[in-house]
């Protein structure tokens, strides 16, 4: 004869399926699976047109131009004080807010997205493909910057009174010595590699949880070559730096260091905490 069944057992059971359910959810995106969403991802982005890719960079370039935007807002409004820094520094986390939740194609997402799959095909054709990918973005990234530049320098479309405090931000982002630019990229190659390691198990919290890491690399005076193009784009069309500085000081030593934090250094820790579970996993 089966033992009796209870209402209380039933409840007893219903609770326990709800506490497997919440150890299951909490568990779920374990690091293996992390990485295969965002390998997944990745293969995605490299399976998309040449036209797409350039597109969605253009307009990550013009909407990153918000980061510039909210620093010099607040920088202008904000009365004078030992806090102004870390408070106008949130300014800059507007265009990455933009960017990413609107899943616009940014140059150094791509520092990982990208990678992944290569570390798993290991092949010159996904390598081929990675830095089609890579040149594409970084190239239409700076277009867009320059196109929001113009509009910022050659229009009233800013009040009078922010471009006093976009020169200056502009200035201070790529007046760094080259060593000390690159120096600077590296820890925001790192950030920003981490956002995207960290976003597929945000699921509400992404807002706050780009905000908060963007905030630190402004407030960790870091260097970004995307947000930096527009500082960049802006003081080559006022006239106020020139082209060889421009490359040779900021661009390229900064867009070398956020790939070394982004790709050398990130990417390269998170295949190597999954590499043995993928490996036996094939």
């Amino acid at each position: 004869m089966s033992p009796l069944i209870t209402p209380h057992h039933y409840k007893k059971t219903a609770e326990q399926e709800e506490e497997d359910k919440t150890v299951s959810d909490a568990t779920a995106l374990s690091p293996k699976l992390i990485y295969e969403v965002i390998r997944r991802e990745g293969e995605e982005e490299l399976s998309r047109s040449k036209r797409s890719l350039f597109w969605s960079g253009i307009a990550a370039g013009i909407l990153i131009s918000l980061s510039v935007l909210g620093e010099a807002i607040f920088r202008t409004y904000l009365p004078e004080t030992p806090s102004r820094y870390l408070i106008e520094n949130l300014g800059y986390s507007l265009g990455f807010l933009a960017v990413i939740m609107g899943r616009m194609q940014l140059f150094t997402e791509n520092t990982i997205t990208t990678v992944l799959p290569i570390m798993q095909e290991r092949t010159l054709n996904a390598v081929g493909c990675m830095l089609r990918l890579w040149g594409i973005v970084l190239f239409a990234n700076v277009v867009g910057a320059f196109a929001i530049a113009a509009l910022y320098v050659f229009t009233p479309a800013l009040p009078p009174e922010l471009m006093p405090a976009i020169f200056e931000l502009s200035e201070h982002a790529t007046g760094m010595p080259p060593l000390e630019g690159f120096s600077r990229a590296i820890p925001a190659g790192i950030i920003v590699a981490l956002i995207v390691w960290m976003l597929p198990q945000a699921a509400e919290a992404a807002f706050f949880l780009i905000l908060t890491f963007t905030w630190l690399i402004a407030a960790g005076d870091f260097t970004h070559i995307v947000a930096g193009s527009v500082e960049m784009a802006i003081l080559i069309l006022s006239g106020q730096l020139g082209a060889y500085d421009a490359l040779f000081g900021f661009f390229i030593p900064v867009l070398t260091g956020n790939i070394i934090g982004g790709t050398l250094i990130f990417t390269l820790v998170a295949w190597g905490q999954v590499r043995d579970d993928i490996e036996e996993s094939k």
